[in-house]
């Protein structure tokens, strides 16, 4: 996400429901640039790009009334029509007998079945959503993949370079949330994407 620097800036005060940003969030004009961008004060965090959580469709209505001659709404329409080319997840991941290659880091040879592995993998996404544990915590030393050393992280990747059932699963995601438990050739998984 690109930031805004060293631009000099006039705040145009507004409330989230006004806006559609999430809280904390607010619109700025960019003096140098004439344009709005986005700007939270608790974090310091600016950005040309709606932030995370946006209503989409009340920032179009909001940006249409007051900002329309700087960014016409049809600008923001294709934003939300734009897909990112490429994201960021991390997954757990519990084979079976049936899974692609039944084995990992941790067993030769994995002779459970999908069943147990289901119901391995529940348990885990209950301690995950209760706050017990974190995925990458967990990852580390209950995934079988061999991400599991990086807690689980499988870095940047883009469409069609994961499994089908795994890639609409993590596109579907927001940044931060997680999956329920997902089934691939690969074996059960739970999916957080990062970024």
């Amino acid at each position: 996400m690109a930031t805004v620097a060293n631009t000099l800036q006039t705040t145009h005060p507004t409330s989230s429901s006004e806006t559609g940003l999430p809280p904390s969030w607010e619109i700025r004009l960019s003096r140098s640039h004439n344009i709005p961008y986005y700007f939270n004060p608790a974090t310091h965090e600016s950005t040309w790009e709606p932030p995370l959580g946006t209503d989409a469709d009340r920032l179009k209505v909001y940006m249409a009334e007051h900002h329309s001659y700087i960014l016409p709404v049809a600008a923001l329409q294709q934003h939300q029509l734009a897909q990112p080319s490429k994201i960021r997840a991390s997954h757990l991941l519990i084979k079976h007998a049936g899974s692609r290659r039944p084995s990992s880091w941790k067993e030769k040879v994995i002779t459970r079945t999908e069943q147990e592995a289901y119901e391995i993998l529940r348990q885990h996404e209950q301690r995950i959503r209760s706050g017990q544990a974190t995925l990458a915590e967990l990852a580390v030393a209950e995934s079988d993949c061999s991400s599991a050393r990086k807690g689980g992280d499988l870095g940047m990747f883009g469409p069609g370079e994961m499994q089908k059932e795994f890639e609409e699963a993590t596109f579907a995601l927001k940044v931060g949330e997680m999956s329920g438990i997902v089934k691939t050739a690969s074996g059960l998984h739970l999916i957080e994407r990062t970024a």
